[in-house]
């Protein structure tokens, strides 16, 4: 059975209170419609897989790992295998599946609005050494289609307090150092550059409430329970 927790999330825009929502097409009653973070669903599967398309058709930057760990058999429209590759998904959130790679549980989360997946954050819940160099705590993919809209930004301030229901106080982030809009997207939501090896940034970023950023506007957050 999934986790479920209940995530404190006050989204990019001062105005617009964002909540960790499990319905994927429906905004909370009296909240403004928008992008959101919402448990991996069957849902979404049309949209799942045009974005999967996207990410493999991208010229210029290398597939995600998720996209090439997607089942094989979630590929080709078949209703069954697809939800079978999104319980896999919210199962890895637990200890017993936990990816063998990892070794570390990790919970992802979609970024969706209405029907359309723009997204996915994926938090692990500690870290292993290997983690601690490359990979860190967050890591995050914005479909092709969706980019330089600052859903990188909100998708990130969203997950933190997450992280930090998880137990993480400070969430680990990585980037090359080349890569300026990462580093944009880090150090917006509160980041600070903790180290640098082999080309590769190390930055921690606060996850508590109390960090105000052009991300993490400093207001009371909203709060719902999934589940």
């Amino acid at each position: 059975m999934p986790v479920r927790f209940t995530c404190l999330d006050t989204g990019p825009y001062p105005e617009k209170g964002r909540v960790h929502r499990e319905d994927a097409d429906l905004a909370p009653a009296g909240m403004a419609p928008g992008p959101g973070l919402v448990e991996p669903t069957v849902r979404l599967r049309a949209s799942f897989l045009a974005a999967v398309a996207e990410f493999r058709t991208d010229p210029g930057r290398p597939v995600p790992w998720f996209v090439s760990d997607v089942d094989p058999a979630a590929l080709t429209g078949d209703d069954a295998a697809f939800g079978a590759y999104v319980a896999r998904v919210l199962a890895e959130r637990t200890e017993a599946g936990a990816r063998r790679d990892a070794a570390v549980p990790m919970t992802t989360l979609w970024w969706a609005e209405g029907g359309e997946l723009l997204g996915r954050i994926a938090i692990r819940h500690r870290l292993t050494p290997r983690l601690a160099r490359v990979g860190g705590h967050i890591g995050y993919d914005v479909r092709p289609g969706a980019r330089r809209r600052g859903h990188a930004t909100a998708m990130l301030a969203a997950a933190l307090p997450v992280a930090a229901g998880l137990g993480i106080a400070e969430a680990l982030l990585t980037c090359d150092e080349a890569n300026t809009a990462s580093r944009r997207v880090i150090e917006a939501n509160g980041g600070r550059l903790a180290g640098a090896e082999d080309g590769r940034l190390r930055y921690l970023v606060p996850t508590g409430p109390s960090v105000s950023g052009p991300g993490r506007p400093g207001q009371p957050a909203v709060t719902r329970k999934t589940g």
